[in-house]
């Protein structure tokens, strides 16, 4: 076993079940060329893809606001759980990107085809077990994240609809890692764009009762966020199948499933706790800010989705940044891993700082945006002047999370993730409610993220550095 692939178990096995011919159709493409012109070909695309994304978020987010208070109210209440279910997803498809993208890399061309189809499966069974439970402990879960009888039955009609569509999330998320494992990022970033605009259109449509559609409210966003993701499944489906023939349906070996299955479980699993971490952190903050009433969740759901807006350039790098440092490190390119994580660094630190200005500047524009309340848009406008002093950090500690995941480190991923939370994020949040309510609250995230971007730096160049030393001598 590679001394780099933690999560390689039974490769020989595989490739035995597989007939594995050590010629690929879906070529190395990122081990040559000028690191820097590549990694911006791979995130250009994804730059644009996560506009999408986010904007999916935004849009529903807006339309919902039109509603009043309490409907913003309600659907930041389900912001924790969404991430949750969205870590999952991210997990799976981490898992996939990662195997998928080192095994292009050595050049086996059945086990990229094995490990694509068998990550689906594996995606399938998962989303199905996971959507069930979320349905039965709606009411449990939110009480316990502190929504109210006020905000309950709206978060409950929101839900009911939210957790059976997962499968439309998750699948295509998954099929979207294994084209971006081939080195193709464009594909992915046009699905994405499409399925935003369908949620656009849908959205209002079905919020409001416009043009002889039913008015849904919260329910009518609910089904336009499934209905738009329905296509970006049968278009993912559709492109992994048809374009890059990355899809293995023969009769499978058993035993090259469940090998399958456990490489990428071992990657997604790992990946999945990294990704949901957070989300407990951040529901533990949501209830310190509930007691501050629920003008105060709104304003701290607001802030956050144009948080995760302005730092889509980064995460478009992070998410390029995998399939690269995949492809490269099976092919054993360590000084190009090494100029990688750099580029990547110095964008994240200056890009993030950018955004504290631009933030701080247009906070007040951004607020009304979003609500018209005075005490709403006061708290928003806090948000955008302290939480972004962390972002350039924040932005570093993902590029080194991206990093640890495309080397087969999930394990280091997971533990640098909970110290993020557990040790920075949520003592300091609580600690600054406690002392300066909302102000302290805000200024204790921030600090958490700059000393985040630290702790993953120093962990990242002790892992690469003897490899990357070594193929240099």
């Amino acid at each position: 076993m590679r001394e780099d692939d933690e999560a390689s178990p039974g490769d020989d096995s595989v490739s035995a079940a597989t007939g594995d011919t050590g010629a690929t159709a879906v070529r190395a493409k990122l081990t040559e060329g000028p690191v820097g012109r590549v990694l911006a070909g791979l995130a250009g695309p994804m730059v644009i893809g996560m506009f999408s994304v986010i904007a999916f978020n935004l849009t529903d987010t807006y339309f919902i606001a039109r509603l009043g208070t309490r409907e913003l109210a309600a659907i930041s209440f389900t912001f924790p759980v969404v991430s949750v279910m969205f870590g999952i997803a991210m997990g799976l498809g981490t898992g996939t990107i990662s195997v998928v993208s080192r095994a292009i890399g050595r050049g086996e061309e059945d086990r990229v085809r094995r490990f694509s189809t068998d990550s689906l499966l594996l995606s399938l069974l998962t989303v199905l077990v996971v959507a069930a439970i979320g349905v039965l402990t709606i009411d449990p879960l939110f009480r316990a994240l502190g929504a109210g009888d006020d905000v309950l039955p709206l978060i409950r009609q929101y839900m009911i609809i939210w957790y059976p569509g997962m499968v439309f999330l998750v699948m295509p998320m998954v099929a979207n890692a294994a084209i971006r494992a081939s080195g193709d990022t464009k594909l992915p970033a046009l699905i994405m764009t499409v399925g935003t605009i369908t949620n656009m259109i849908l959205d209002p449509l079905l919020i409001f009762g416009l043009w002889g559609f039913p008015r849904w409210e919260l329910k009518g966003a609910a089904v336009a966020t499934v209905l738009a993701r329905v296509l970006i499944l049968v278009s993912s489906l559709a492109i992994l199948h048809f374009h890059k023939r990355m899809l293995d349906f023969r009769p499978p070996n058993l035993r090259a499933v469940l090998d399958s299955w456990r490489q990428v479980a071992s990657l997604a699993i790992a990946a999945s706790v990294t990704n949901i971490m957070p989300s407990f952190a951040i529901a533990f903050v949501t209830r310190l800010i509930a007691e501050h009433g629920v003008g105060a969740v709104a304003a701290w759901g607001a802030g956050s989705r144009v948080g995760h807006f302005v730092l889509i350039p980064v995460y478009g790098l992070g998410s390029g940044l995998v399939p690269f440092i995949g492809q490269n490190w099976g092919a054993e390119r360590y000084d190009r891993v090494r100029t990688a994580r750099r580029y990547a660094y110095r964008f994240a630190f200056l890009w993030g700082g950018a955004m504290v200005a631009i933030l701080h500047l247009g906070a007040d524009s951004i607020a009304v945006f979003f609500s018209d309340d005075a005490a709403v848009v006061a708290r928003i406008v806090e948000y955008l002047r302290i939480v972004p002093l962390g972002f350039g950090m924040m932005g570093v500690f993902f590029m080194t999370e991206e990093t640890l995941n495309a080397i087969g480190r999930p394990v280091m991923a997971t533990a640098t993730t909970a110290f993020h939370m557990f040790v920075l994020y949520a003592p300091l949040a609580y600690l600054g409610s406690h002392l300066w309510q909302m102000t302290g609250l805000f200024s204790g995230v921030a600090a958490a993220d700059i000393l985040a971007g630290f702790v993953g730096l120093a962990t990242v160049h002790r892992l690469c550095h003897r490899r990357e030393r070594g193929s240099a001598g």
